[in-house]
């Protein structure tokens, strides 16, 4: 049997959720639903349709389990919690600091309507949690880090192309080298967010716009450019069209320990990613937990879930004698 998965909302990590379930032969994409004009998308997958996202409730007994698509800042805190009542969903909510309060919501929900919601999934929240939580647990008297990029920050850009005068623009989050380095040594330092990370910015300004302004908007912009060491080109649009088209990303989680009864012996564990494409490798990660929540459902589980409840045999395809028999 084949697991019917159905797509809520159709942008970047919707189309990737799409390619995922292609790479996964146990998975059936059943329906996409959309805010927009269901004529106006074009899917990849033959034969499959698209509906308005007021009739998902017709289909709840025709799709398995929900990955949900859509922003943290507005979409996921009402979507989430409201269709958990009736289907098995997965989402990819971010904002940490609300993360306590979208599991409440979400758990009240799915106990409701006795379904398995699995929320924050991604590479961090997620595939990072996890590491830092594996590492911390092995090592319980060493330091956290974590490094992100060097990639393409989406809230970032669409800050900068807020300002007046920005056309288009992109902005990359890159690990301080120096940094990096203490940190793989084992020298556990204290590190500001100055030093940990620096900003760099592609920007296409309208004609005639006041370049001397705008790059002192960004620098000074509070809660995303003002704490850290930016830097701001302006480029042709043409430019940024050829040579940051994508949306590259990924990171570190390095934790470093001691072990020995006069802590003599120090130890460093790192996880890294390398991403050619941010939402597209977020959709995978989806789409393996989508298959977890079908499974725990499957058994009688409710509730809300995070990927600290979820063990590993649930996100493979491979049977328990495979997975002891070639991985373990």
């Amino acid at each position: 049997m084949t697991i019917k998965i159905g797509i809520v909302g159709y942008g970047n990590l919707g189309k990737g959720v799409e390619c995922a379930i292609k790479h996964n032969p146990d998975m059936e994409l059943k329906a996409v639903f959309t805010r927009r004009a269901p004529e106006s998308l074009k899917l990849l997958t033959e034969g499959v349709l698209v509906f308005s996202y007021d009739e998902i409730m017709s289909k709840k007994d025709s799709i398995d389990v929900l990955i949900l698509c859509g922003g943290s800042a507005t979409d996921l805190p009402v979507q989430t919690p409201e269709l958990a009542k009736h289907f098995n969903v997965v989402d990819s909510f971010d904002t940490h600091a609300k993360i306590p309060e979208h599991f409440k919501a979400v758990d009240e929900a799915a106990l409701e309507g006795g379904k398995v919601g699995i929320i924050s999934v991604g590479w961090d929240p997620g595939m990072f949690s996890l590491n830092r939580l594996y590492a911390g647990a092995v090592l319980p008297g060493g330091h956290d880090y974590t490094f992100w990029g060097r990639g393409v920050s989406q809230g970032h850009s669409d800050a900068i192309r807020r300002i007046d005068g920005v056309k288009d623009a992109r902005q990359y989050t890159i690990p301080v080298e120096e940094a990096l380095q203490k940190v793989r040594e084992g020298k556990n330092p204290e590190l500001s967010v100055r030093e940990k990370h620096t900003r760099e910015c592609f920007v296409v300004a309208e004609d005639g716009a006041d370049l001397d302004r705008i790059r002192e908007e960004i620098v000074t912009m509070p809660n995303y450019f003002s704490d850290y060491d930016t830097t701001v080109h302006f480029i042709r649009e043409e430019e940024l069209l050829m040579d940051h088209k994508g949306i590259p990303h990924g990171g570190f989680v390095i934790r470093t320990g001691t072990t020995g009864w006069e802590d003599e012996n120090s130890h460093v564990i790192e996880y890294s990613l390398k991403l050619d494409s941010n939402p597209e490798f977020t959709s995978s990660v989806l789409a393996a937990y989508a298959r977890a929540a079908y499974r725990l459902n499957q058994e009688g589980q409710k509730g809300c879930k995070t990927v600290f409840d979820i063990a590993p045999a649930y996100l493979s395809s491979l049977s328990g004698e495979e997975l002891r028999k070639h991985l373990l």
